[in-house]
C-alpha cells in the first residue's frame, strides 16, 4: 500500500480518542488505509446484509463480539448502532477501540455529532495528493498527465486507464448514491448538471446561470451543489473578508476535488487533448486549490481557503489562512514565467494591512525558481513543500 499522508494524524487520534471516524468520497482509499493502520482490529462491513442485520437486531452482542477493537466500514448503514457505541465507550473509554468509516452524505456526520461528540476524532480522506500518486512506478509525470489522471487510488493501484475507471465510477455513483437521494426522473437532469458544473470549475458560482443551462430551478441547483459538496466531489472557496482598502466581490468559487473527474465530465479524453483545451488553466487552478485542501485535511485541520477579487481588477486565486500567516497563491499553468504574472500578488503586497504576514506564491507549470516583484515562483511539483497551518 502507498503510504497516505493522513496516516500519522489518524494514528495520533487513535491514541487520544476511543472512536476515530473517517469520511471521504467513495474509492478514496478509506477502507484500505484503516485496515492497514489498524491491522490488529477486526474488520466488518455493514454493506453486507448479514453483518448489517446482526448490528441492527442485536447491537449489544455485535459490540461485545468486537469490543477489543474493530474497523466498522459504512457505519452509517445502521444509525442506531451509534448510541450503543456511545454507551460502550462511556463505560470503557480506552483509546482507539472503534474506527468508523462511511459516507458523509448519508448522514454519518449528523449521527456522529448527535451521539459521539467529544468521543471521536473526525477526519476526511480525499483522493491522493500529487506526492502520494508519484510513489507509484507508472505514475503520471507531466502536468497534463497529472491533471488528466486525477488522484483516485485504484487507477494507479490497478493500472486502469483513467477514463475507463472514471466512466464506471460516475455510472456507479449516479446509480448507487444519487438515485437514493434524488427522484429517479431527475437523474438525466442531474447528469447534465454535473457536466455543466465541471466546465465551471474554479469559476465564481452563479446558481441562476447554472440552473438556466441545466433546465432546473435555482433552488434545485442550490440543493444539488450542496449534495456535490457533501459527496466530496466539489468544494467551495468563499470570498476573502479580511482587511483591504478596496470593495471586494463576495461570490464564492467552486472547485472540483479531483481534476481527473472534472476532465472526464468535460469530455476531455487524453492528456494531449488537455494540452490545448481552453479550460486547462481553470483545471490547474482547481488542482492547486485541491492540493492545499488535502494538505490541511491530512494534518487534521479544516482548510481555511478563500479567493479575492477587488474593484479595479485585482484578483488572487487562493488565500490560505493560519493564525499568523496568510499564503496567497496565483496559478499559471504555462511553463514560462513573466513579470506580469505576479502583478496581482504585487498589488496585494502593496495594499496588505492585515495583522498576519502575507506570503505570496506564483505556482506555475514549469520548473523556474526565482523571485518576481517580491513574489516567490514555485514549480507545480514543489507545491507540497509549503507547510500548512
Amino acid at each position: 500500500m502507498i503510504p497516505r499522508r493522513l496516516a500519522p494524524t489518524l494514528l495520533e487520534s487513535a491514541r487520544l480518542y476511543p472512536v476515530v471516524t473517517l469520511t471521504g468520497p467513495r474509492q478514496s482509499g478509506k477502507t484500505t488505509l484503516c485496515r492497514a493502520l489498524f491491522s490488529e482490529h477486526r474488520y466488518v462491513s455493514l454493506e453486507t446484509p448479514d453483518a448489517r442485520a446482526f448490528a441492527r437486531e442485536d447491537p449489544r452482542a455485535f459490540l461485545q463480539e468486537h469490543r477489543d477493537g474493530v474497523v466498522i466500514d459504512e457505519a452509517q448503514q445502521v444509525p442506531t448502532l451509534f448510541s450503543w457505541i456511545q454507551s460502550e465507550v462511556d463505560e470503557n473509554p480506552q483509546p482507539g477501540r472503534f474506527v468508523l468509516t462511511g459516507s458523509q452524505h448519508f448522514g454519518l456526520s449528523d449521527q456522529v455529532a448527535q451521539t459521539l461528540a467529544g468521543r471521536t476524532a473526525v477526519h476526511h480522506l480525499l483522493p491522493m495528493t500529487h506526492d502520494e500518486v508519484a510513489q507509484f512506478a507508472d505514475a503520471p509525470r507531466s502536468l497534463n498527465e497529472v491533471l488528466f489522471a486525477g488522484g483516485y487510488p485504484r487507477i494507479f493501484d490497478r493500472s486502469i486507464p483513467p477514463q475507463r475507471w472514471l466512466s464506471d465510477y460516475v455510472a456507479t455513483w449516479l446509480q448507487r448514491d444519487i438515485r437514493q437521494v434524488l427522484q429517479v426522473n431527475q437523474l438525466e437532469a442531474f447528469d447534465r448538471f454535473t457536466r455543466l458544473l465541471a466546465g465551471r470549475t474554479s469559476a465564481e458560482l452563479n446558481l441562476s446561470a447554472v440552473g438556466a443551462d441545466a433546465g432546473v430551478s435555482h433552488n434545485t441547483i442550490r440543493s444539488w451543489c450542496s449534495l456535490m459538496e457533501t459527496c466530496f466531489v466539489v468544494f467551495r472557496v468563499n470570498a476573502w473578508h479580511g482587511n483591504l482598502r478596496k470593495r471586494l466581490v463576495k461570490a464564492p468559487k467552486l472547485h472540483f476535488v479531483d481534476t481527473g473527474l472534472a476532465c472526464f465530465l468535460m469530455g476531455i479524453r487524453s492528456p494531449d487533448e488537455l494540452a490545448h483545451h481552453p479550460l486547462r488553466g481553470a483545471l490547474f487552478e482547481s488542482w492547486v486549490a485541491s492540493e492545499r485542501a488535502k494538505a490541511a485535511y491530512n494534518q487534521g485541520l479544516s482548510p481555511r481557503l478563500s479567493h479575492l477579487r477587488a474593484s479595479g481588477g485585482m484578483e488572487v486565486d487562493l488565500l490560505e489562512e493560519s493564525a499568523t500567516v496568510v499564503r496567497a497563491f496565483e496559478s499559471k499553468s504555462g511553463q514560462t514565467v513573466v513579470p506580469s504574472h505576479a502583478e496581482h500578488l504585487k498589488a496585494l503586497l502593496a495594499q496588505w494591512d492585515d495583522h498576519a504576514t502575507l506570503e505570496p506564491y506564483l505556482v506555475h507549470g514549469g520548473d523556474t525558481r526565482r523571485t518576481v516583484h517580491g513574489v516567490r515562483t514555485l514549480p507545480w511539483t514543489e507545491l507540497s513543500t509549503i507547510t500548512c497551518g
